[in-house]
């Protein structure tokens, strides 16, 4: 196979905005596509079958093959049937698109512990939810390819969204993982920041910007993550307007201390342990 030709890809959260980018587009490409949504609101309320089945219909009255998906990935059972629903329609399933959200952005010290839970369960458990019953499969047969939608809350922070940046720089430490655990077994993953205008991001940036992030500039960056020719794996991108690049870790030359030092002396050589000068990409001390 070529691209992501004939291979069986599910993305969640794919009703509207960047999830409908990225499960078009695919389908234009060849991909037979899981389209799943709960079809509630921005903040995970509600639920309806309108989004996904307009996607589909749109994906099918193009000639391409999809399928409609309504369980919430917020649960276990949700998460396996969106996997079942693949192998049910397709016999397989090849990818996965880990792309379902909801916001509940509130300061940390007025965010409850129900809107930290809910935000958690969609993004981060979310992703586990539908990663892990695939994962099987995309072992046996010896290919794999998964993107999970991280945020540049989750790599840099953002005011008023503890919980969401929490659950995004999760769904990074699961990828690089995934990569180190799924390299032998041709499964590669990766996770894709996205910045454009969509319902999730109409209230936070205003409209003039907005108009420069267009949600069509971020997929075909997943769509090349997806594709059979794609080597790439374990790595985090930023997509916006047009531009693309890669975001990565780096670690200082640092000190070592011969002895436990004491708190003055870890004071005193403080500038050498952070200053950045000659830092070199980030490794694990475990490897």
């Amino acid at each position: 196979m070529a691209g992501v030709e004939g291979r069986v890809i599910a993305v969640t959260g794919a009703g509207g905005g960047l999830g409908r980018e990225y499960a078009l587009l695919l389908a234009r490409s060849g991909a037979k596509v899981i389209v799943n949504d709960l079809g509630g609101a921005r903040d995970g309320s509600g639920r309806g079958n309108t989004a996904a089945d307009t996607v589909v219909a749109q994906i099918r009255d193009t000639g391409g093959e999809a399928v409609a998906n309504y369980d919430s990935v917020a649960t276990r059972e949700g998460g396996a049937a969106v996997v079942q629903t693949a192998l049910d329609t397709f016999g397989r399933i090849d990818g996965v698109v880990a792309n379902a959200g909801i916001l509940r952005d509130r300061t940390f010290h007025k965010m409850p512990a129900a809107d930290w839970d809910a935000v958690l369960r969609v993004h981060l458990d979310g992703a586990f939810h539908v990663i892990r019953p695939a994962f099987p499969h995309l072992r046996d047969q010896r290919h794999g390819r998964i993107v999970v939608v991280t945020s540049t809350s989750g790599i840099y922070g953002n005011f008023g969204q503890a919980n969401y940046a929490a659950a995004k720089s999760g769904l990074i430490g699961l990828i690089r993982t995934l990569a180190i655990e799924g390299r032998r077994h041709n499964i590669l993953a990766n996770a894709i920041a996205p910045l454009a205008a969509t319902r999730m991001t109409e209230d936070i940036a205003s409209a003039e910007v907005l108009e420069k992030l267009p949600p069509a500039h971020v997929a075909p960056v997943v769509g090349y993550l997806l594709t059979d020719e794609s080597t790439e794996t374990g790595s985090v991108l930023v997509a916006a307007g047009g531009n693309v690049h890669r975001v990565a870790q780096f670690q200082t030359r640092g000190v070592t201390f011969p002895e436990v030092p004491t708190i003055d002396q870890v004071a005193h050589r403080w500038r050498e342990i952070v200053d950045l000068d000659g830092a070199l990409p980030g490794t694990s001390p475990l490897a």
